[in-house]
């Protein structure tokens, strides 16, 4: 991992703990896995390249770069968009975006999924719930989404505005969680 991406995540981490006291400041959730559990489940990767599902995440990662970063002590909170989220945005934007020379936009696009610390679901609705309905969370590359409850769901709102359902929760690696996410969301650009 470059120092300016080491910094990037590290700045993120400590805006997020600083931003976002409702996860950050009450870490009993994190205490739930023991040692042994952590250290034979799979990191993130691991999880999201046993899944068929996450193969164009997985292949984004790797052209990004980012696969040592998603493999590193965390905890992370990935929000994965499905193959199907991939596919659901307009012509060409995959195979562009993989391009060695788009590398850093990239880059941006899958750290924008990314929250440093591990948030479960259930303390992601609490927050929301505590917070008026809409809880915004400052993602690793610096952009922020907001989280919402739709009939009863949870979305994540991206700062374009377009919403992505959460459609499956709390999937454990050894370095944090991952949830599943319909839509890819993007950062303003």
């Amino acid at each position: 991992m470059t120092s300016i991406l080491k910094a990037a995540v590290l700045a993120a981490s400590l805006t997020t703990m600083a931003a976002t006291p409702a996860f950050a400041g009450d870490c009993s959730y994190k205490k739930n896995k023991t040692t042994a559990q952590m250290s034979h489940s799979p990191d993130i990767v691991s999880v999201a390249a046993g899944n068929a599902d996450f193969g164009t995440l997985v292949a984004a990662v790797k052209a990004a770069d980012l696969v040592g970063t998603l493999q590193g002590d965390g905890p992370f909170t990935v929000f994965a968009p499905t193959n199907a989220a991939f596919d659901a945005l307009p012509s060409g934007t995959v195979p562009t975006l993989l391009k060695p020379e788009n590398k850093s936009q990239l880059q941006g696009v899958l750290t924008y999924h990314v929250i440093a610390g591990e948030v479960r679901a259930a303390d992601l609705v609490k927050a929301i719930q505590d917070n008026g309905g809409v809880y915004n969370v400052r993602t690793v590359n610096g952009g922020t989404l907001s989280a919402q409850l739709i009939d009863g769901t949870p979305y994540l709102i991206d700062e374009n505005r377009n919403a992505a359902k959460i459609t499956a929760t709390d999937i454990d690696a050894s370095n944090g969680v991952v949830h599943v996410i319909d839509k890819v969301v993007l950062p303003s650009m």
